[in-house]
């Protein structure tokens, strides 16, 4: 008797015809597993600036880099002229950044802050 059927050793997948490159499912050294990480800014993850809610970690940077580590730090100051600095160093910095720099100021300068105005979109156009 003659069997016509195939064995499951006998089937070719469709990606080794097609001459592509079959990437193991499980492993930690696979071609997919080598694809580069997203970066993290861990000082401005781990900064106190970042203890204030909604805040954007990009943000965080920038007032490190102009000097300011600390809330209290934004007390009194302006958001522009904040702004100005942080331009000074990067001139491509976005504008969106300017509502989360007074969302910064109010938190810092308000105890406690009203719910309402903890987001950047309340802070757009002021």
């Amino acid at each position: 008797m003659i069997e016509y059927g195939m064995a499951f050793d006998d089937i070719i997948p469709i990606d080794a015809l097609l001459g592509k490159q079959q990437e193991p499912m499980y492993g930690d050294n696979t071609p997919s597993s080598n694809k580069k990480k997203k970066k993290v800014d861990r000082e401005a993850m781990q900064s106190a600036i970042m203890r204030i809610p909604r805040m954007d970690v990009r943000v965080a940077r920038d007032l490190i880099d102009i000097g300011i580590r600390e809330i209290y730090e934004l007390q009194g100051r302006s958001a522009e002229s904040l702004f100005e600095e942080i331009q000074a160093l990067r001139p491509e910095t976005p504008e969106y950044r300017m509502a989360y720099l007074r969302m910064g100021i109010y938190f810092s300068e308000n105890d406690p802050p009203e719910a309402s105005q903890m987001h950047p979109s309340v802070w757009q156009d002021v």
